[in-house]
């Protein structure tokens, strides 16, 4: 897996994220309303809603909040309407970041992001200039705090992963995008918790950089999870875990 993915579960187990819970629900609810506007209200045949509500579910969002995101989508509730963007940029070092973000106003959006870039000794790039480098991936995490991960590993396997990754207090488990909820079902039957579940873009081969330029990058996806309007980052930058602590006490302190 990418170092940044590993650093977004290190802020998910270490509770960094709940100071943001406000904006968290405000990035849950484009979500939700997008995905009702795309296929309907109803998540029995609404694929992209499913995954919505569950990780809504996941991050503890309230009943009424998401019941009026529906609403909101499906236009009974008046609501703001949402593009769907997806930028893609380099950061410091020549590194591939995508964006994918959902908002009321593109020109902000596109100016806000490409401020970040330019910030923090990155650029933002043409369509296409690094979206080709990713593939599209069911992405499970499972803490592994009561768990055997050795036993772990095999009960995802015989439902269906694609690929797992042990690290230090859970586990990552990727699938194929449209065998994610086949294997996420199978692993709570057998009563193991998910502590997430979503859809993500992993890089196919990752790059390593020196440790200036990488805490540098680090504080660059910071800042771009940090708008509003952004949903989901990715690089193709492995972060090695002193790198990782180093920017953890950065922040922190």
């Amino acid at each position: 897996m990418s170092g940044h993915s590993k650093w977004a579960s290190i802020k998910h187990q270490k509770g960094v994220a709940d100071a943001r819970r406000g904006q968290l629900f405000t990035k849950l609810t484009r979500e939700i309303i997008v995905a009702v506007r795309d296929g309907g209200s109803n998540p029995e045949v609404n694929f992209r809603l499913r995954l919505a509500i569950q990780k809504a579910r996941d991050n503890n969002m309230p009943l009424d909040n998401i019941e009026r995101s529906i609403r909101k989508g499906s236009g009974e509730l008046e609501g703001t309407t949402l593009a769907e963007l997806v930028l893609e940029g380099y950061g410091p070092g020549g590194t591939a970041i995508l964006v994918e973000a959902l908002t009321d106003n593109r020109n902000r959006t596109i100016q806000e992001v490409r401020n970040a870039f330019t910030k923090h000794g990155g650029s933002l790039g043409e369509n296409g200039c690094v979206a080709w480098i990713f593939d599209a991936k069911g992405l499970i995490m499972v803490k592994t705090d009561d768990l055997d991960a050795d036993e772990l590993v095999l009960e995802a396997i015989d439902a269906g992963a694609d690929d797992v990754k042990v690290e230090s207090g859970y586990v990552e488990i990727f699938t194929a995008p449209e065998e994610m909820e086949k294997v996420r079902s199978t692993l709570e039957q057998k009563k193991i918790a998910i502590a997430s579940a979503e859809l993500a873009k992993m890089p196919k081969t990752t790059v390593q950089l020196e440790e200036k330029v990488a805490l540098q990058t680090l504080k660059l996806l910071d800042k771009l999870e940090d708008q509003d309007e952004v949903q989901h980052v990715a690089s193709n930058i492995d972060f090695p875990d002193a790198i990782l602590e180093k920017y953890q006490l950065q922040v922190s302190g």
